[in-house]
């Protein structure tokens, strides 16, 4: 059973995995309306279960300038609406 988002807390979907030269995973969670992002960086070797979603704080939401970057990810929102639940391994 999914979990109900917290009340004091934003369900962010994930919409982008990447790597860099620092052998860093970057996750990037994005609100419905791709305006805001919640970014994760984890070592490789730390990396636990990466879910569909998660609760974040708005505190650690920062925007996307971007409307290119914005409609991406709303899009990105909702495939992963469609096919997962917030706590699937993804």
């Amino acid at each position: 059973m999914a979990s109900e988002p917290n009340e004091d807390k934003e369900r962010v979907w994930l919409v982008e995995r990447g790597y860099n030269n620092r052998d860093l995973i970057i996750l990037k969670y994005a609100i419905s309306s791709g305006e805001q992002v919640f970014q994760r960086e984890v070592a490789s070797q730390a990396l636990d279960t990466v879910t569909a979603a998660r609760d974040v704080a708005p505190d650690n939401l920062a925007s996307v300038d971007e409307p290119e970057t914005q409609e991406r990810y709303a899009t990105e929102v909702e495939r992963m609406k469609e096919k997962h639940e917030p706590d699937d391994p993804v």
